[in-house]
């Protein structure tokens, strides 16, 4: 009788911790700091720089996250803590909540500071070094397929029901598909917007205007379906590999590391270096800095030539930048990068439609064809299809954290950089049959 009624200790003190802590620390305690953090904010105290910018971030993109988190539809269907931390931010500024100060803080943080691409450099180097060597093989040589069926998932759809709701094939294929597809701002609607403006007439800025509120609700919506997707994976296993992207390849897991804060610093500068040399490299190579350093690493990790001290730094610094400052990170794409007034403006139905007709056609293409290259088809239509149909390496941070597969990242880089270049080629040819 004493075994029947006996509860297990384990089960309450987890509950009481996940729902009274905020970054793994005691909720009064974070509120100490948050406390700080908010009164330096609106009374124009804080610091220029990172100092102040990577405190404000933290501290915003932790209770965002967490209100994200606890909420149940926004929680199960919207992308929980990822889009919370976004919109929210962009509400922010958007409403005048926030500071002229604090908002120009973190957009030079974001921009000029390089916070984004030094968070991401830590993803590529961490998380392909930290792959089986057999499974990048044997994932890339598959992996344009489901890339190339994404974009004709999306175009195709965005056409059938573009022409439904009485829209031009052109309006929406070059208006609204390629944009979304296009690898997000600086690699996509921008170049985009200049090989329109050259092929079409008018001014560059006039194409951008359109194509900006295409690529920011494409991406609100990739957010979305990433949560939507992991909640089928939940739903039905054999549909997913739980962040494994190739189907039915087992392979003996490495145990969990002792981390080791010299090795961290290795990695910090492993990723850094590898960041430098595909910008040097991207001066006579005609692709993305990313692209090439993606390229870079995984040539490295297969020739096994890295020594194994190296591979751990960059795979712990990874997690450590993944695990701390992905909220941060959201927080500044949502600042910096989404204009929350052209997401409204865009929003009619048809116009709303259309776009949802392009994500979900890039899911459908990249999931199924996916399935039949020897993928996972959630892996494949997170990564082929929704970081095509994202706002390039911001919205591939934000998708993978609202599907919970940040160790995607490399895949997700490649849908961005390479998939983007392949949108603007096939919109420099595409468009001669529209004029």
């Amino acid at each position: 009788m004493k075994e029947t009624n006996k509860v297990p200790p384990q089960l309450p003190a987890r509950n009481l911790k996940d729902k009274f802590t905020i970054f793994n620390m005691p909720i009064l305690w974070f509120g100490v700091f948050a406390a700080i953090a908010i009164y330096a904010m609106y009374t124009e105290n804080l610091p220029a720089g990172m100092i102040g910018a990577l405190l404000i971030t933290m501290v915003l993109g932790e209770l965002l996250g967490w209100f994200g988190n606890h909420m149940p539809i926004v929680r199960t269907f919207l992308g929980g803590g990822a889009i919370v931390a976004i919109f929210g931010s962009a509400y922010m500024v958007y409403s005048g909540l926030m500071p002229e100060s604090t908002t120009a803080g973190i957009t030079e943080f974001m921009k000029d500071g390089d916070f984004l691409n030094f968070y991401i450099a830590a993803l590529i180097t961490g998380s392909i070094l930290g792959m089986e060597s057999k499974i990048l093989v044997k994932a890339g040589v598959r992996y344009a397929l489901p890339l190339l069926a994404a974009v004709a998932g999306a175009v195709g759809l965005a056409a059938l029901v573009g022409m439904v709701l009485g829209f031009s094939v052109q309006e929406a294929v070059l208006v609204i598909a390629m944009p979304i597809m296009g690898g997000g701002m600086g690699a996509g609607a921008v170049p985009m917007s200049q090989v329109y403006s050259e092929m079409l007439g008018n001014e560059p800025g006039y194409y951008l205007s359109i194509l900006v509120p295409a690529l920011a609700l494409g991406n609100v919506f990739a957010i979305i379906l990433a949560s939507v997707l992991n909640l089928i994976g939940d739903k039905y296993p054999s549909l997913t590999g739980n962040g494994q992207l190739i189907r039915n390849f087992h392979y003996e897991k490495k145990e969990t590391p002792s981390y080791d804060l010299a090795k961290m610093g290795i990695g910090v500068l492993a990723a850094v270096s590898f960041y430098i040399l595909g910008n040097l490299l991207g001066d006579f190579i005609p692709l993305h800095p990313y692209a090439i350093m993606i390229v870079l690493v995984a040539l490295l990790k297969v020739a096994n030539v890295m020594p194994e001290i190296i591979v751990e730094g960059a795979s712990q610094w990874y997690e450590f930048v993944a695990r701390n400052w992905t909220n941060a990170l959201l927080v500044g794409i949502g600042v910096a990068y989404t204009d929350l007034e052209a997401v409204l403006n865009a929003l009619s139905i048809q116009y709303v439609l259309i776009v949802l007709a392009v994500v979900i056609g890039a899911v459908i293409g990249a999931g199924v064809v996916g399935k039949f290259m020897g993928f996972y088809p959630i892996e494949a239509a997170i990564t082929a299809g929704l970081c095509m149909a994202n706002m390039g390496g911001t919205g591939d941070v934000a998708v993978l954290s609202a599907a919970r597969r940040m160790e995607l990242m490399p895949f997700a880089q490649i849908s961005s950089r390479l998939g983007g270049a392949l949108i603007l080629l096939l919109a420099s040819v595409f468009i001669p049959f529209f004029i």
